[in-house]
């Protein structure tokens, strides 16, 4: 019998989603931030989920998820395959893009507002421009340059342009970024004045999209990249480091993106867990962390610390990603999860295969409440304990119980899900990731 330190309860209705009256280690609200609606070198917007406001339930949105993570997982896995190989051909550099957030912001002088899908797995910022040759459907009205008095075209000897890892020189820097699923974006690029809520920021560089191509993209009109590579928004800003909160995936309130100097949480409201950076010089935009073990139900897992390394050709190691749903273990690793969790719960195993999840469990008739076993991911300096709807998802229409973590071929991710109601501080100067356990609607 586990002990009570061990486990996390569930409870659900019938008929319901579960919910999960998991309380958070630390409550907090807004005086998480340690310099809450200072504008300084930094600024506030809100994120909204893609799938929110289409009357879907949270079963339903992480299936949809999972689906995009998969495409995702793929796509990464591909960039990484890319820059490791031998192969002389040239083409198009392969890029993550899409993302499972968008956030509002306008550009150019006078501002013309959009919505853009937020990215920390690219770092080119880009939106569709007029003269179009192709693009997209979007909903607001497609930027055109001419109209601002901001806008200026990038020189070819620029530092951003010398950054792209394809560009041309004709009517000024010309780049071409294809996300391997067969959506782009070929343009040329510029610097323009963008504003983020009550933030005004100038000179930002960004790609004016005039060929727009696939549907990766269709909800939002454009995409802001916030990798540590130096075409991406943070590294544009004075001061490089930026947080986020993200909510609950089946709650409709909105998380919270802080960027430059009032990204800092406040460290006298709890225990906030910090780890390093990890560099990979094979994909240098990707936020690599060191993960050594995982931990079940107070068991520590039989996983070898290699098992998660960042190898010497850079393929391996793990990611922490807000574009992907759930999180991805190295298929070795992942089983030993699965064969713990299928011990510790105590429940059997459901084989229909019809969540898209790869761990799931038939939930007790007439019960209202599951002990699950705590997860507790180790890395370098930090013990992460998961809250239990952080990991665990539950159904009691289909009568099931899921894991919400998948396997991996190569890399390893750690998804949104895992990251929901948590403060999650990205500094590239200290080249650290900070986690603190809160209530991100109430930020």
């Amino acid at each position: 019998m586990a002990s009570l330190s061990s486990l996390y309860y569930i409870s659900f209705l019938a008929l319901a989603i579960v919910a999960l009256y998991v309380s958070p280690a630390v409550s907090t609200s807004r005086r998480a931030l340690a310099h809450r609606d200072k504008l300084g070198n930094g600024f506030r917007v809100t994120l909204k989920h893609v799938d929110s406001g289409k009357n879907l339930t949270k079963w339903e949105r992480i299936q949809r998820g999972i689906k995009r993570g998969n495409h995702r997982l793929q796509r990464l896995n591909a960039m990484v395959l890319a820059s490791t190989s031998d192969s002389a051909e040239v083409g198009a550099p392969i890029v993550a893009g899409n993302g499972e957030f968008l956030m509002d912001l306008s550009i150019g002088t006078p501002p013309d507002s959009y919505s853009a899908i937020v990215d920390t797995g690219s770092d080119l910022i880009w939106t569709q421009c007029k003269p179009c040759t192709q693009c997209f459907s979007q909903s607001t009205p497609i930027f055109d340059p001419k109209k601002s008095s901001t806008f200026s075209k990038l020189s070819c000897s620029s530092d951003l342009c010398a950054a792209l890892q394809q560009s041309a020189c004709g009517d000024g820097c010309e780049y071409l970024y294809t996300y391997g699923d067969y959506s782009s974006t070929q343009g040329v690029m510029g610097t323009e004045t963008f504003t983020f809520g009550k933030a005004s920021v100038p000179n930002i560089g960004f790609g004016c999209g005039e060929d727009n191509e696939g549907d990766g993209f269709s909800q939002g009109a454009g995409l802001v990249g916030l990798g540590r590579g130096p075409l991406s928004l943070v590294s544009q800003l004075k001061e490089p480091k930026f947080s986020y909160c993200l909510t609950s995936i089946d709650e409709n309130q909105k998380g919270t993106l802080l960027m430059g100097s009032i990204a800092s949480v406040n460290k006298s409201l709890g225990a906030i867990k910090t780890t390093p950076l990890i560099h990979n010089p094979a994909q240098p935009s990707f936020y690599y962390l060191s993960l050594q073990g995982i931990s079940v139900g107070g068991t520590r897992l039989p996983i070898k610390k290699s098992t998660f390394a960042l190898e010497d050709d850079g393929t391996g190691g793990l990611i922490i990603d807000s574009g992907t749903t759930i999180t991805y273990l190295e298929e070795s690793a992942f089983d030993v999860v699965k064969k713990e969790f299928t011990s510790q719960m105590k429940l059997s195993v459901d084989n229909s295969g019809s969540t898209g999840l790869d761990l799931c469990f038939n939930l007790p008739s007439g019960s209202t409440q599951v002990d699950v076993p705590k997860l507790v991911f180790h890395f370098e300096g930090a013990d992460l304990d998961l809250p239990g709807e952080n990991y665990m998802i539950a159904d009691s229409s289909s009568g099931l119980i899921c894991l919400a973590m998948g396997s991996s071929s190569g890399m390893s991710i750690f998804g949104n899900v895992q990251q929901q109601n948590m403060l999650i501080l990205h500094d590239l100067k200290k080249e650290t990731v900070s986690f603190l356990q809160t209530e991100c609607h109430k930020l």
